[in-house]
């Protein structure tokens, strides 16, 4: 089904055909409001894996208080993430986000 507002073509519940890999920009904090829940760990990998190689040492994700689920799923990859050094929640969000620190320079040696 075509849209004709944009021309981008949508399916009938008027979501975007395409489904396919977002560019995003790597910065020293990432807001995964927009992400789809089952995609959050693999945003979250490859988010730390692409901060590490730009040089940032601490990255802050910011997933929302709600009831702990999203927070619970970042944790997790943070605490499995080889290039993560140590992660905790940011005071001022009041756990709508954690910080994690990530290893500084080479991590072949």
């Amino acid at each position: 089904m075509k849209n004709e507002d944009d021309g981008e073509r949508r399916s009938e519940d008027g979501l975007s055909d395409f489904d396919g890999p977002q560019a995003i920009p790597i910065e020293d904090a990432i807001d995964l409001h927009s992400f789809h829940p089952r995609d959050i760990p693999s945003v979250v990998d490859e988010y730390i894996t692409a901060a590490h190689e730009r040089g940032f040492r601490e990255v802050r994700l910011i997933h929302g208080r709600g009831t702990g689920v999203q927070r619970g799923i970042v944790q997790a990859v943070l605490e499995k993430h080889p290039l993560v050094v140590s992660f905790h929640d940011a005071p001022e969000s009041h756990l709508g986000a954690t910080v994690a620190v990530l290893q500084n320079g080479d991590t072949h040696s």
